[in-house]
């Protein structure tokens, strides 16, 4: 049986390890710390790795980011708290037994190809025990990398940040709004650790300021009706008719609802770009608490002195306590002695964001290094299962020289339709990537060929929310419960809230349906009217 090199025991570690076992390979993972949960393990202290804030709320809700065979309980909340995700974490593990795969307090120094690569696929894995400091190197079969893209902090330079005499710190290290009660406080950048640390800080500072370079669309978790957003709109059909209707059109459509809930132009948030070309923000508060005063939105910084921060528009706030830097990361891979996976401002050449298209035989995979517009957590349990399929020679990969046409072609939609930015190198739409993904693993359904045996389930895998459990349904390591997973989405969407749990009420689907038929003949329309 082949052994394979699991490197990180996180929300993509996990099921990677699973994979394995499922698939008859032997897994070794390799944590460095002494628990499971990586970003998701909330710590006093994470040096060198990534970690949520103590107040973290996830963005996508539970029944679209479970793992596709192990739906969260209906019990959890829709959005639910990073001590709630662990607890789902710890419950995927106990339940397929993963613990005993992992070897914690266990570092890997360098991952190298043997020398008869070619031949083999082998590689030589160098760990270092924390606890003992023992150095020894294992050979094995196949790599998975499952460390993420949240470790190195990427700090901009401002001019004169080095006579500043108040506090400076990355998200990275920022946990708890304890020790900036009644400060002065400027947050610098506007993805969703800038927006949830802001408005975490104006609850307890004096004043914060949130600088954005160049503005940013904010939506919400929560969505019409008070069903979770995501839940809402991810849907088959939905993402077909966006295909057929003209982008400008789709962009207009999204920040008129977007301005619906609050006037971006007023609150000093409308960006120069279009919707769809900049990782929107998510966040309930912030509108809130910009109107309440406690948060007020400025441009990019010009200049710091000891005390003060002046901005592009040449405003000038004084007696400034703190910096925060949410300023995101830059990812790499230094412990892989292979230039395949050298990366260069954010960027590497990966064919599905999984494998290196020079590396033959294909025995080296990345898991999870992808910026989703959506949940993560299913899209790195398909790039895993994916890999181990490859690995095991049981899926084919397209040629070498294919697959760096479709890396090239990514990087060209990528830099076409998104803004220049660290953020902008790994992103993925949820239900186009997971059907390429689905695809090469052999476990995408033929909706058709449902539809003719079973037409309820048909209709809830087109109009119904595109949960994980949809890639289950076949293909290699099908899951039984996958068709009764889907048709209760709904039951375990409203069993948390208290009425609900009398009378469910409705998944929001059969109001598409008045509208598919007319959004369709329009879209056609506009299409063949703007051609």
């Amino acid at each position: 049986m082949k052994r394979i090199a699991i490197i990180g025991a996180g929300a993509s570690g996990l099921p990677s390890i699973k994979t394995c076992v499922e698939d008859d390979l032997i897994p070794v993972c390799f944590e460095r710390t002494d628990d499971i949960g990586g970003l998701w393990n909330f710590r006093e202290t994470c040096e060198g790795q990534g970690c949520v804030m103590k107040s973290t709320i996830i963005n996508t809700s539970k029944e679209m980011m479970s793992y596709s065979d192990f739906p969260i309980p209906r019990e959890f909340p829709n959005f639910m708290h990073n001590t709630k995700v662990m607890e789902y974490l710890r419950l995927y593990a106990e339940r397929f037994n993963l613990a005993k795969y992992i070897r914690f307090l266990t570092e890997v120094l360098k991952v190298k190809p043997v020398r008869n690569f070619s031949e083999t696929g082998q590689w030589d894995v160098e760990i270092k025990d924390l606890t003992t400091g023992a150095v020894t190197t294992e050979t094995f079969d196949g790599v998975l990398v499952c460390t993420g893209h949240h470790a190195q902090k990427h700090v901009p330079r401002f001019d004169g940040d080095d006579q500043f005499e108040g506090q400076r710190i990355h998200t990275h290290d920022y946990r708890d709004p304890k020790g900036f009660e009644d400060k002065r406080v400027v947050v610098v950048g506007i993805g969703n650790s800038g927006g949830d640390a802001a408005v975490e800080l104006s609850k307890v500072c004096k004043q914060v300021f949130l600088s954005t370079r160049r503005g940013s669309w904010v939506t919400h978790r929560v969505g019409d009706n008070g069903v979770p957003t995501d839940y809402l709109y991810i849907r088959h059909f939905l993402f077909e008719i966006r295909n057929l209707i003209p982008r400008n059109l789709m962009n207009s459509w999204a920040e008129r609802k977007m301005n619906q809930r609050f006037d971006h132009t007023l609150y000093g948030l409308k960006p120069n770009h279009r919707f769809d070309s900049q990782h929107v923000m998510i966040n309930d508060e912030l509108p809130n608490r910009i109107a309440s005063g406690a948060l007020s939105i400025r441009p990019n910084i010009r200049r710091m002195t000891k005390t003060t921060v002046e901005f592009e528009d040449g405003t000038v706030e004084k007696d400034v306590d703190a910096v925060l830097y949410a300023t995101g990361y830059e990812f790499g891979f230094p412990f892989v002695e292979h230039k395949a996976l050298e990366v260069k401002r954010n960027q590497v050449n990966l064919f599905k964001y999984v494998f290196p298209p020079s590396v033959q035989p294909a025995t080296l995979a990345v898991i999870g290094c992808i910026q989703p517009l959506g949940a993560i957590m299913p899209i790195s349990e398909l790039q895993c299962r994916l890999a181990v399929k490859v690995f095991k020679g049981e899926r084919k990969l397209p040629s070498t020289e294919d697959m760096w046409k479709d890396v090239c072609k990514k990087k060209s939609e990528m830099s076409s339709q998104y803004v220049e930015s660290l953020r902008h190198t790994i992103q993925v739409d949820y239900s186009t990537f997971m059907d390429e993904l689905a695809e090469l693993a052999g476990c995408k359904a033929d909706y058709v060929k449902i539809l003719k045996k079973d037409p309820r389930l048909a209709w809830h895998l087109v109009f119904g929310a595109k949960t994980p459990y949809h890639y289950r349904l076949t293909g290699p390591n099908k899951w039984p419960g996958a068709r009764e997973a889907i048709l209760t989405t709904w039951d375990r969407v409203a069993y948390p809230f208290q009425a609900s749990r009398r009378k469910n009420g409705r998944d929001g689907s059969t109001r598409y349906l008045y509208y598919v038929v007319i959004a369709i003949v329009l879209a056609l329309f506009l299409r063949w009217y703007l051609s």
